[in-house]
């Protein structure tokens, strides 16, 4: 899943987009209400972070709400301010927030919050995935093959989650790091073949084929051949 995180403070927006990378999440970063605007245009987001004050456009956080409403009707959206009044916190659910977090806040807070936000998006009506045997519930991050328990990390569970919500189709390497890696990644490395590996060890079952295919030069796919 991917998340738009804007902040104008440089140092929060970091804290933000290493937790929410490590709990499994790809992670976008603007520090602008224009530059959030043209990220969500040119994204498809699960879900937007989203300071109240930030610079680039008279209203700041209300009006970007208020446009990524008009933009997208159903994509939650987790406000953030430091103006702790409820009058402010009327606007902005008013604006079309979902949920409002002052700062300072405890980041496990906020992790449930987006959790919580996720779990009610239309996109988790029907949350389980079942291609092959294997079985993938997003809103519990639990996977099952066989009346087995998979455990997965957040990373794994993020490319396999991709894979299925893809069957059929073959996913490039670059395509998995868009969806479960930030924008910083360095994709020259082999870390897509690494985590590929990793879900094979985990997912196979002795004696049957491999439930994530290779494709040379072109990438992976799961479920029927295509």
């Amino acid at each position: 899943m991917r998340i738009l995180v804007v902040e104008d403070d440089v140092r929060i927006a970091d804290v933000l987009r290493r937790a929410l990378a490590e709990a499994g999440y790809a992670v976008d970063v603007t520090h602008s209400s224009t530059a959030a605007l043209e990220a969500f245009a040119l994204e498809s987001h699960d879900l937007v972070i989203l300071d109240l004050l930030l610079p680039g456009l008279p209203g700041g956080g209300m009006e970007v709400c208020r446009s990524m409403r008009v933009e997208n009707s159903d994509v939650p959206i987790l406000m953030l301010t430091a103006v702790d009044s409820p009058r402010n916190r009327v606007l902005g659910l008013d604006a079309g927030a979902d949920d409002y977090l002052t700062k300072p806040f405890h980041l496990q807070e906020l992790l449930a919050r987006v959790r919580a936000l996720l779990r009610r998006a239309p996109r988790a009506d029907h949350p389980i995935v079942s291609v092959g045997g294997v079985s993938l519930n997003p809103a519990t991050r639990v996977a099952v093959r066989a009346e087995r328990t998979i455990p997965l990390t957040s990373k794994e569970f993020a490319v396999l989650e991709y894979l299925m919500r893809n069957s059929g189709t073959i996913v490039s390497a670059s395509e998995l790091i868009d969806h479960a890696w930030d924008g910083n990644y360095d994709g020259y490395s082999n870390v897509v073949q690494t985590y590929i590996r990793y879900l094979r060890q985990k997912v196979n079952i002795p004696g049957e084929s491999d439930f994530i295919r290779t494709h040379r030069g072109m990438g992976y796919s799961v479920g029927p051949s295509t």
